[in-house]
């Protein structure tokens, strides 16, 4: 069924992004983007200088894990209060708070060690990145969960375009302005100074100051979630305690096959003659393995009575049922589909495209960085807004649509792009288009998402959504290399928008569903 859209003006679309509780998700996203490149590239550096083995390097990629897995604990945000700050606060920005907290506290931490005095140093170091990336996680979870519940599903796209555009800056401020910083302050590869990472990851523990003060000043989401059972607090103590025994036993696990991961990588790799799909069988094994093992220990908790069958039942079973219960099985399964499908394109050629750059186009580092980073940025966040803006005046369906022909049509560009050789003009033009398409289709999938959730069951079923939406695209893109040495970058990259289109049915399904603007359930 076409779906019926009240169309705002212009001049009403204009003042809704202007909207307070819009621009303090500008915020939030600032705060959800800092941790994450301290985590990753800006700490690689740091451990660079500081002469730290480059096997040990790739250790402080565990941090990762909290992204990864969020929606195992996604359901202690919807489900434990915080003793006195969440009285004091609300649901949502207690867990916000506490999460900023954390983050600024590990982040002093890690100022505080200098990973080149010894072995113990560095695996605090280590230990605290990890934190890190658990504190990050779990802000992320929270937010999103504000998110979708502080406005309309018809705004969803304004708040989730604001959320973007401040991730990215943050990202930008946490990445080349740390480095820059620390350069300033007076280390470099050639003359390690630790002062100079101890006043730079200092200053980003101060950036974080912007996302406290932004919590303090937005008002609790004003939602009904219905029923919901107030368990005793030995109830939720021992709920903590599965949660601990989940997360152990995913580390477990990953630490048991650590060493022998490397060995049957190889093996594979000799027998294949394939490196990648060596890496990937082994790494999907693993963490089919983990969550194997996770789900074990929980079903193993419950049956001795650990923590409270109902409580389970409630927190990790609930979310899943409600959702097909709501849809029905055929309409649940289909926005499934697209839910993992939707960014394919985007994702699988985006896994191989640096190398692309450099190594087949011969551009340089800079020059990369400077179209991706500064005109791609730009083009994302004008995306994000024109994604925005006409799906509050069109619908967002109709936008889902011209997300997934932009994905698919600007991924033909890079064909284009290979036969133009080395040429800096036709790379700022195919980056900035395709950085536009994806920062539309992306604010506009991510708004579709939030209207798909529950509020009683908010942060732990957009966890779960957001997770499947690039599993499948990453696994595939793993593939990518081999492709590419099989058939060539044209033809890959047609490949890339090919499957893309299978997209438009599926979103042509779902429209089927759709009336009066709200997705409705199978008849």
């Amino acid at each position: 069924m076409a779906e019926s859209v009240v169309k705002p003006s212009w001049e009403e679309i204009l003042r809704a992004f202007l909207e307070p509780r819009m621009l303090k998700l500008l915020f939030l996203g600032f705060s959800a983007g800092v941790p994450y490149a301290l985590i990753f590239s800006t700490l690689s550096f740091w451990l660079v200088e500081a002469e730290v083995d480059k096997s040990t390097i790739t250790f402080f990629g565990w941090a990762a894990l909290g992204y990864s897995f969020k929606f195992v604990w996604a359901p202690l945000i919807d489900r434990l209060p915080i003793p006195w700050l969440t009285t004091l606060l609300g649901r949502r920005r207690a867990w916000m708070m506490l999460a900023q907290l954390a983050i600024i506290v590990v982040l002093l931490l890690m100022a505080s060690i200098d990973p080149a005095v010894d072995t113990s140093a560095l695996r605090l170091m280590a230990i605290a990145a990890v934190a890190l990336g658990f504190s990050a996680a779990t802000q992320d979870i929270v937010i999103d969960a504000y998110r979708i519940e502080a406005a309309s599903t018809d705004h969803q796209t304004i708040l989730a375009t604001m959320y973007m555009c401040g991730y990215r800056i943050a990202m930008i401020a946490s990445g080349a302005g740390a480095l820059y910083l620390a350069t300033y302050f007076g280390t470099s590869i050639e003359g390690y100074q630790y002062s100079a990472w101890q006043m730079t990851y200092g200053a980003m523990a101060a950036l974080m100051l912007v996302g406290v003060v932004t919590t303090l000043l937005i008002a609790e989401p004003n939602v009904n979630r219905g029923h919901e059972t107030q368990w005793q607090t030995s109830d939720y103590s021992r709920f903590i305690l599965l949660f601990a025994l989940i997360v152990a036993a995913l580390i477990i696990t990953y630490v048991v096959t650590g060493n022998s991961a490397g060995t049957i990588k190889q093996s594979l790799t000799d027998w294949s003659g394939n490196r990648h799909l060596g890496g990937l069988i082994v790494s999907s094994g693993r963490l089919g393995l983990a969550l194997s093992c996770a789900g074990l220990v929980g079903w193993l908790a419950v049956r001795v009575g650990v923590i409270n069958r109902e409580m389970a039942i409630d927190t990790y079973i609930k979310p899943v049922v409600e959702f097909f219960d709501r849809y029905g099985l055929k309409v649940a399964l289909l926005l499934l589909a697209l839910i993992g499908l939707y960014r394919i394109s985007d994702i699988v050629l985006g896994m191989i495209a640096y190398v692309f750059y450099y190594d087949e186009m011969g551009f340089t580092k800079n020059e990369v960085a400077t179209a991706s980073k500064v005109y791609g940025l730009i083009m994302t966040i004008l995306g994000g807004f024109v994604g925005g803006a006409f799906a509050l005046r069109f619908g967002v369906i109709r936008l889902l649509y011209v997300g997934a022909i932009l994905s698919a049509l600007t991924n033909l560009l890079f064909v284009w792009l290979y036969y133009s050789g080395n040429n800096l003009s036709s790379l700022y033009l195919v980056l900035s288009l395709d950085n536009f398409a994806q920062g539309m289709s992306l604010s506009v999938f991510i708004a579709f998402l939030s209207s798909l959730t529950n509020v009683s069951f908010t942060a732990i079923q957009y966890a779960i959504f957001s997770s499947l939406m690039s599993l499948l695209p990453k696994i595939i893109g793993g593939y990518s290399g081999t492709i590419v040495n099989q058939i060539g970058y044209p033809t890959f990259f047609t490949f890339t928008a090919l499957i893309g289109l299978p997209i438009l049915w599926l979103v042509y399904k779902v429209s089927c569903y759709v009336k009066d603007g709200k997705l409705i359930a199978q008849a």
